[in-house]
């Protein structure tokens, strides 16, 4: 329910394609979950792998894509592993994606020299995350996770030769019960509580930032 109503005007994968279309290439998602997205980059895709860490996501992820059409199925392939050592060979994928999964700031050098191992020459890394410096949902952020130094994120990508692209999306719900249910996923019961009494609709200005690099 969640990840339908990010971005339903499809504003970051307009970005990334704008960057390096993915159509005909092998694509790794990382940190895939349950596989939300699998099928979206399978829709035109030669081949899409996720990764993901977490067993019961592992399996969600290996259920969705078992229920979709065979034309698709046959092209995405779902595998347990970690960010810090893909279970890939060296120069195997096109693209890689990796959404609100690891990649952080500092701290995640080990995911990033995997990410230069798996990616061919003139591969593209695309990490999305959020930008607390603006908007309403990144004004939440900042309360929710006080410690979070968003500056010091941006300085980190910058140091590791990435490129950042500041994106503005919608987060909406088609209701308020389910607006509320996503917000008590996101943040603590106090801040929750805060954010629903102040914010009385269904969706939200959400701001992130693509970070991305060709190799």
């Amino acid at each position: 329910m969640e990840n339908r109503g990010v971005d339903p005007d499809g504003v970051i994968e307009a970005a990334m394609l704008g960057i390096h279309d993915w159509a005909g290439l092998d694509v790794l998602d990382v940190g895939c979950g349950a596989g939300f997205h699998l099928p979206r980059f399978a829709a035109s895709a030669r081949r899409v792998v996720g990764v993901e860490p977490h067993p019961p996501l592992v399996r969600r992820a290996q259920q969705r894509v078992a229920a979709l059409p065979a034309a698709v199925r046959s092209r995405i392939t779902v595998q347990r592993g970690r960010a810090q050592q893909l279970p890939l060979p060296p120069a195997s994928v096109d693209v890689v994606h990796a959404r609100w999964a690891y990649f952080f700031g500092p701290g995640c050098e080990p995911g990033l020299a995997e990410v230069a191992r798996v990616l061919r020459h003139g591969g593209t890394a695309f990490v999305i995350d959020n930008d607390a410096t603006r908007s309403t949902f990144g004004r939440w952020f900042r309360t929710g996770l006080p410690s979070y130094d968003a500056e010091a994120v941006e300085r980190f990508w910058a140091r590791q030769g990435w490129h950042r692209e500041p994106l503005t999306m919608r987060w909406e719900q088609p209701d308020r019960a389910s607006f509320e249910a996503v917000v008590r996923i996101e943040f603590d019961p106090k801040t929750a509580d805060a954010i629903l009494a102040e914010h009385t609709v269904s969706s939200v200005d959400y701001a992130v930032n693509l970070f991305w690099r060709r190799f």
